[in-house]
Parts: structure tokens; C-alpha cells; sequence
């Protein structure tokens, strides 16, 4: 655990950072840790087998199991009995849906502006059982957001679930959470699940003062290794149906949802990056979004001023309304063109696409190409703004 943490070190925790590759494509999935790679490493080396049994090695095993969830729950101020891990966000929110109790009659009110994985879980249970869903569209094609009012006409006693992002994966724009919690919970049977995947690597995440239903994210876009989190409150337990077999106990949310244990080295790893942010995380996160609002500086005032291009999403760099994954297109220049032309001149790695926000693309940004899509440059602290100013520059002899 480091003292105070340091913007200007950190990339020295980063054992990937030492290729010629410039990675930003963080949205996608970060780097990963010196700790978290050197704990699965050590797990397998010393404690790989099965939890529960009474041999010292096994005891050992599921202490820091435990151990582990007690870091993970820590890390957006949930209780250890509120989360479950599993291979993704995408799976754990299928679980979630499946197990979920919905009466006839129930409708669902989903964002436009979700990753599939908000959209497609909660999609599918209405369609087996039924169901009511209504499409949250958004009124500004350029920087949409998940507007409140908009969404007050779509509630009402019948709303089940409330789907949306506390951060877009295409525009970064932030949403207002708590606001949304605050309407959503005005109908006695409504429950707010947010998608944090987009948010968690830039901010920190209390649950409990987003007054939140349900909050998903993946750890591997937050340092850590492929494995993803899914909080339930407490106070709905009793509205989720567990999925494990009839022996088993229902005390906890990962006893109800996981359909077998996390995978235990990976699981093993995560108090390694919440030991990373120090014994001042709040501080910590402070350091991080100042610093990234330098960075996405740099690139959005490029853009802004550039003719041809739209940027999609906050067009400030504000860390306050939104987070540094930045998407664009030019106007003339296939998205994945310029990425390739990009790549011919630099080092530096992003992407085009809809990244799995299909329906954000077609329905709201009203693209044509939707598997062309946008161009997404995605920072974090690890970047300098030196890439950035590289990568700038870079376009600037594509676009020219």
C-alpha cells in the first residue's frame, strides 16, 4: 500500500505500460496491476484448490476468498452479503434477470444510452414472461443524456425495473444517478439497476449515496483482472429467487445468483487494487479525475475546433459532466478508416465501432453505419499527455 498516491508513478505499476503500444482503448479493458498479476501468480503457485475443506491449505484458500469479497464490497461501500462475481457484467445481469421476481403486468423502462448488457437481460426476461418494455430515448442527438423528466412520463406504478448508465461507453457523458433514484423509487414495486462499467475506472462508487437498486462493473477495466461485480441492496433480497441448487444456502447475493463459485485466483487478486487507490481513496479518486480532465482537455479542444468533426457526447472536458472516453466521426472518413490510418503513422491503439451500444447508435446518434460506428479514444491516469498530444497530432495529418 503506497502512502499518498501519485499520478506521476503510476505508470510504473503498470508492467504492460513498457511496450512501444500507447493503449487507448481502456474502455475496452485497462491494464493491469504489478500486484494483481504477481497475486494470481502466488494463488496458484501456493493456495489453488477447492474452498471449504478442513486441511490447513484449503482453510488458508478460503480465508483469503473471503478476504477478497470483503475488498470487492469495500470498493463501493457495500456490505460482503450485497455482491456477487462472475465472468462478466453482461452474465451477472442475466443472472439478476432471471432470478428477479416479476408479476403479470410489470413493465420496464430501459435506456437507449445502455451497453446491451443493461438492455438485452431485462429485454429478454419481458419477452419470455410477457412483459412491458419502454425504450428511454434521449432529445439531443449530439451529447444525449438520461433525462429525468423524460423519464417521469415513462414510470408508473407498474414499473418494475429502470435500466441506465452512470456513464455512456460511447459518450462518457455522466449521469445524475441519484436523481434518476429519486424518481425511480417514488413507485413501491420500482428497482434502479445502473451500469457503472464506464464510471468505475474514473470515479468513486458509493452505493449507498446513489441510493442505487442494483449497480454492475468490471474489474477488468478497473485494474484488475477478467472478472465482474453485481451489487443488490439488501432490502431486495427477498424479491430475488436463487439459482443454485436446493441444498444450498440463500444468505448472500453471490449464494443466490452464481451458479458456482468465482474463479479464485482472479477473485483472489481484487484487494490488490483496492490497496492501490491507498489509505485515502477519496483523495486518491480526486487526484485521478483532475488529471484526466487534463487529458481529455487536450484532445477535446482539437475536436471541438475542427470542421468536420461531431463529437458525441459532453463537448466540455469537465470532469464534472463527463469521464475521457470520447467518441467522434468525421465527416468524409470512414471511423474505421481513420483509426487504421491512425495506426500506419503511431503506435497508438483505439477503435471504431458501436461497442455493444447498437441501439444509442442507431435509434439516437442516428448513424447509418452502425457497425462502422463512431471513433472511441478512451484515457485513463496511466496515459500522459504527451500520447495525447501525439495522438492529436496524428490526426491532425490523417484529417488534413
Amino acid at each position: 500500500m503506497v502512502a499518498s498516491f501519485d499520478i506521476a508513478g503510476a505508470r510504473t505499476r503498470f508492467p504492460a505500460l513498457k511496450q512501444d503500444q500507447v493503449f487507448m482503448d481502456n474502455a475496452g479493458g485497462s491494464q493491469v496491476l504489478d500486484t494483481v498479476i504477481e497475486s494470481i501468480r502466488s494463488y496458484l503457485t501456493n493456495i489453488n484448490v477447492q474452498l471449504g475443506a478442513s486441511y490447513n491449505v484449503s482453510k488458508s484458500a478460503t480465508t483469503a476468498h473471503g478476504e477478497a469479497y470483503k475488498a470487492a464490497a469495500s470498493f463501493i461501500n457495500a456490505g460482503p452479503d450485497e455482491i456477487s462475481i462472475g465472468v462478466s457484467t453482461t452474465q451477472l445481469l442475466h443472472n439478476l434477470s432471471t432470478a428477479l421476481d416479476f408479476q403479470p403486468g410489470d413493465e420496464l423502462v430501459l435506456s437507449k444510452l445502455n451497453h446491451e448488457a443493461n438492455s438485452a437481460a431485462w429485454a429478454r426476461i419481458a419477452e419470455r414472461l410477457g412483459l412491458r418494455v419502454k425504450w428511454w430515448g434521449a432529445k439531443d442527438a449530439k451529447n444525449p443524456v438520461c433525462d429525468v423528466d423524460e423519464l417521469k412520463s415513462l414510470c408508473s406504478e407498474k414499473t418494475r425495473v429502470v435500466s441506465c448508465p452512470h456513464a455512456s461507453n460511447i459518450t462518457g457523458t455522466i449521469t445524475d444517478v441519484k436523481a434518476i433514484a429519486g424518481v425511480v423509487h417514488q413507485f413501491p414495486r420500482a428497482l434502479l439497476c445502473v451500469d457503472g462499467v464506464a464510471l468505475a475506472p474514473h470515479r468513486q462508487v458509493d452505493v449507498k449515496t446513489l441510493e442505487v437498486d442494483f449497480y454492475a462493473f468490471s474489474w477488468y477495466k478497473v485494474y484488475g483482472p477478467h472478472i465482474a461485480q453485481l451489487y443488490a441492496s439488501s432490502r431486495v433480497h427477498d424479491q430475488i429467487k436463487p439459482l443454485g441448487h436446493f441444498f444450498k444456502g440463500t444468505e448472500t447475493l453471490d449464494l443466490k445468483l452464481n451458479l458456482a463459485s468465482a474463479n479464485y485466483e482472479l477473485t483472489n487478486s481484487i484487494p490488490r487494487v483496492v490497496e492501490y487507490f491507498g489509505p485515502n481513496p477519496t483523495a486518491t479518486w480526486e487526484k485521478i479525475a483532475d488529471y484526466e480532465e487534463k487529458l481529455q482537455a487536450i484532445l477535446l479542444d482539437y475536436l471541438r475546433n475542427h470542421p468536420k468533426v461531431t463529437i458525441y457526447g459532453e463537448p466540455s472536458a469537465s470532469k464534472d459532466l463527463r469521464v475521457p472516453v470520447i467518441s467522434f466521426s468525421v465527416s468524409g472518413i470512414k471511423s474505421q478508416g481513420l483509426v487504421e490510418e491512425v495506426e500506419k503513422r503511431s503506435s497508438y491503439g483505439f477503435r471504431s465501432g458501436h461497442m455493444y451500444s447498437y441501439r444509442l447508435l442507431r435509434e439516437v446518434l442516428g448513424l447509418s453505419d452502425v457497425e462502422d460506428g463512431v471513433v472511441r479514444v478512451s484515457l485513463l491516469h496511466y496515459n500522459t499527455e504527451e500520447e495525447v498530444r501525439g495522438l492529436v497530432k496524428a490526426l491532425q495529418e490523417v484529417m488534413s
